[in-house]
């Protein structure tokens, strides 16, 4: 079973890493004849933290690097205080480490107690037989945690051929931070975010500035010197994503792409117009967004709940909306979940001991919540302080309202590796709008093509 699973999915680790190098944008230099092969950056290192003393170990990894990972090493360090017959081993590694030494472990026999994924890849595992049923610790299977404080859509997709899997940690997903400072420097009010394309556009023309002190629409300004950016155009995954379906576009539906259809292409070319045409966001290669944020040299960043500690920390006077309305359509903001699961080995006293632990972790969502993210039960988010967790409450009432999940696909991962390079492609002048979408089209209609054979 698990060498199976291996088989398919290694290919995909090779698709998926070089997905990640995007081309440049311009031809490189010709190298001197004698020049010395560019260093390879070594394999971060898991950072690998053991609580309690308790004869029991439990094995926990997962992929939260950043400061919310430190949240996650308090309530295990808590966890371990209350349960003193159990210890944990957690090992933190960044996502595209992670994914490799998970399906590593799956194969050799020897996977973790507990581990997470995103909601997305759950059916992706869950049909190569690897994940186990998660149903005993809900209500409805007779554990404790109940079933109708989690989001209907979002348990959905935790379900394969009939049976669930995994228990969802947290709502995470995108919106948008603004600097108010620059907002009202500009004349606008940080209070009211911008609705549609027109005055998206007005506010990023106020929001943006060069050296002289001009706006992109204003004579004489130069776009080679920006001090102050309005927008940042990023992250397809989320940000086209959200924008996509506002349009009222998605990237494939059944056995057919829809990138090739006029929602992808609206989308598509007006958040790359934003870049080349209007000149009020600088290409996503080689800016580093969410430091310029911090420096104050960009006044909206579309970015996600994570983004939390990162404000807290900077000396920016900053805010937090709702996804943006852009698109006609309809209000959609892409969110999605970390998801605890089990291993299919699982079984007894260390099994017991993992439901307890994922258990503990979902009960006490509101510390979770420090971290930025939002949790996934209901009844937490009713807890939440206005006060100390305003950005958290504004991202949960957003995803309640217009929260949006991907469309679940066995073969998620090789999917989105096949159309987030190419929208990437276009922001970075690599390809042209609709030479990304048609690219992108055939090679996801492809992988469809493929799975429906099977």
């Amino acid at each position: 079973m698990y060498r199976t699973f291996f088989r398919t999915l290694l290919p995909l680790l090779l698709i998926v890493a070089l997905a990640a190098c995007a081309p440049p944008t311009q031809p490189p230099a010709e190298a001197p004849a004698e020049a010395a092969a560019p260093e390879v950056p070594p394999t971060p290192t898991p950072i690998v933290t053991e609580f309690g003393a308790g004869q029991l170990q439990l094995s926990y990894w997962h992929g939260l690097t950043g400061a919310d990972g430190v949240t996650m090493q308090a309530m295990v360090e808590q966890f371990v205080a209350d349960n003193p017959d159990i210890s944990v081993r957690v090992e933190a590694m960044a996502w595209e480490t992670y994914w490799d030494k998970l399906l590593t472990s799956m194969v050799a026999g020897s996977p973790p107690d507990i581990f997470i994924l995103h909601e997305f890849l759950t059916q992706g595992y869950a049909r190569q037989g690897v994940l186990r049923p998660s149903g005993d610790l809900y209500v409805s299977g007779g554990g404790s945690l109940p079933d109708e404080d989690f989001k209907p859509q979002l348990l959905e997709r935790l379900d394969y051929e009939g049976v669930r899997y995994g228990v969802p940690l947290d709502n995470l997903g995108w919106g948008v931070w603004i600097n108010r400072d620059l907002f009202e420097a500009a004349g606008l009010d940080p209070d009211t975010p911008p609705t549609g394309e027109a005055e998206l556009l007005e506010a990023a023309r106020l929001l943006t500035v060069d050296a002289n002190g001009l706006h992109p629409n204003e004579e004489g300004f130069d776009a080679n010197q920006v001090v102050q950016w309005g927008f940042a155009v990023n992250n397809p995954t989320n940000t086209f994503q959200s924008v996509l379906w506002q349009y009222g576009g998605d990237i494939f539906a059944g056995d057919d792409s829809l990138l090739d259809e006029e929602p992808a292409l609206a989308t598509l070319q007006f958040l790359t117009d934003l870049i080349y045409v209007e000149n009020v966001s600088p290409p996503p290669s080689g800016f580093d967004a969410l430091q310029a944020f911090g420096a104050g040299q960009l006044a909206i960043l579309p970015y996600g709940t994570w983004g939390l500690n990162f404000m807290r920390d900077s000396d920016v006077n900053w805010d937090v909306w709702p996804m943006i309305q852009i698109g006609p359509a309809q209000p959609a903001a892409r969110m999605s979940s970390h998801v605890l699961h089990l291993p299919a080995t699982a079984e007894g006293e260390r099994l017991e001991a993992s439901k307890r632990l994922i258990t503990y972790l979902s009960d006490n969502g509101y510390t979770w919540a420090t971290s930025g993210q939002v949790p996934a039960r209901f009844s937490v988010q009713e807890q939440l302080d206005p006060e100390e967790l305003r950005a958290v409450i504004v991202f949960a009432e957003s995803f309640n309202a217009q929260g949006r999940i991907e469309t679940p696909h066995p073969l998620k991962q090789e999917l989105n590796a096949a159309w987030q390079p190419e929208v990437n492609g276009a922001w970075n002048n690599v390809a042209t709008p609709e030479e990304a979408l048609r690219t992108a089209n055939e090679r996801v209609q492809d992988i469809l093509d493929r799975y429906a054979s099977e």
